[in-house]
């Protein structure tokens, strides 16, 4: 029986959706597969000050969740038995909890074993390539297609802060791709993870996400998914698997996302705060991996000549969402509404699953930084866009800074 203890994760801002990239569909413009990420699943209690507060083991050694937070769980209708028994499947548009301050995540023992995160699901979402000369702003010639090349194993010694993040949806079982980043409040022992928002909230037409974990290393030795299908917990997670206990995204993509077009693709960014499901040892997430890269909120409208690396866990063929990819390619411009800001577009044949991963180049302090991350692309693949990381995202990283800065 799998024991179920909350993980809170309550945010402003929300962020979800299942392994299917939002698309670069937009406004006027036909549309254009939007980058979906994994599905997600709703989970944790809103603990509002006591986010980080963890259930107690009793001597028989089954969870025990502190009364006031099975009180906030309550608040929302939740009863933790029937919760761990399924009761998390429900999406009924009354049960699916749509507002930042509504987002629950209780931690669910062992729910994430190596045979279901395998089994997680790409977009089976198609949309037709869409012409993108009619938009309303400023858009670079389609920039031509640059093959993914695989990371090399082991993925911790060449790309230690990539990772899936996996979670439910009311399609199924979905997963993204994330990067673990730095965290002001706690230098050299962050627990913030950077995705995209649609892998934690499903926009305007839906709510968050269930059984929302992140799972660093994932594969770490690069095995084929027919090597995986008998694979321990700690071939597929070699860092344990974190659990989110609060999750963060843009106004504007709760307000305006939406699973394929452009809306609200310019704020498709979100940040989640984790806690291992097993425990660490007492160390952070970055503790843990050894890495995490500080984020980079100086972006230009315009992309100056550096290029950038996307990494992340392509799903869709012809990927499987085992292995670990990266593109490198000089980012362009990709304008979707007048009204929204130009994203960065570059040249990949990552597919969906990929959405979320990271967008590593050089900071304005001339280091390694993230600077965006992967939020949509065309069906037929070849290149990804990603929003700019302006003064929206840093409010969203701020805050879930804040939020634990005195744990």
């Amino acid at each position: 029986m799998r024991s179920i203890r909350p993980s809170s994760t309550v945010r402003r801002r929300g962020g979800g959706r299942r392994a299917v990239l939002p698309g670069p569909a937009a406004v006027a413009l036909a549309s254009v597969l939007a980058l979906t990420a994994t599905a997600c699943d709703p989970g944790g209690a809103e603990a509002g000050g006591d986010a980080s507060a963890s259930a107690s083991a009793a001597g028989d050694g089954r969870i025990r969740i502190p009364d006031h937070l099975r009180d906030k769980l309550k608040e929302h209708g939740i009863d933790l038995g029937q919760w761990e028994n399924g009761a998390w499947r429900n999406w009924d548009r009354d049960d699916w909890l749509r507002e930042a301050q509504d987002f629950v995540n209780p931690i669910i023992e062992d729910l994430w074993d190596p045979d279901r995160m395998r089994k997680a699901e790409e977009p089976d979402t198609g949309v037709v390539d869409g012409d993108l000369s009619g938009d309303r702003g400023v858009t670079d010639p389609t920039p031509r297609p640059v093959e993914a090349v695989a990371v090399p194993p082991a993925y911790h010694a060449n790309a230690a802060t990539a990772g899936k993040v996996f979670f439910d949806s009311p399609e199924g079982t979905m997963v993204c791709s994330a990067t673990v980043v730095q965290d002001p409040a706690h230098p050299g022992k962050s627990n913030l993870v950077w995705t995209a928002g649609h892998c934690v909230h499903a926009g305007k037409k839906g709510g968050w996400y269930r059984n929302i974990a992140f799972v660093p290393s994932y594969n770490d030795a690069g095995r084929s998914a027919g090597e995986l299908q008998n694979a321990a917990e700690e071939e597929v997670a070699p860092y344990g698997v974190w659990w989110g206990d609060w999750a963060q995204t843009s106004d504007q993509w709760i307000e305006q996302g939406g699973a394929t077009g452009g809306d609200g693709a310019s704020y498709d960014f979100a940040v989640i705060h984790v806690t291992p499901e097993k425990g660490s040892g007492g160390k952070s997430l970055e503790e843990t991996v050894g890495s995490a890269l500080p984020v980079d909120f100086d972006a230009p409208a315009v992309p100056e000549t550096r290029s950038v690396t996307a990494i992340g866990y392509p799903a869709a063929p012809p990927y499987d969402g085992q292995k670990l990819y990266r593109c490198q390619d000089r980012p362009g411009r990709l304008s979707l509404s007048a009204s929204d800001p130009t994203m960065y577009r570059i040249g990949c044949t990552m597919t969906a699953g990929s959405s979320g991963g990271g967008w590593i180049g050089t900071g304005s302090d001339g280091e390694p930084a993230l600077v965006s991350n992967t939020s949509i692309g065309p069906v037929t693949s070849g290149w990804l866009a990603g929003p700019r990381l302006g003064a929206e995202a840093r409010d969203v990283y701020d805050a879930v800074s804040e939020k634990f800065a005195g744990q």
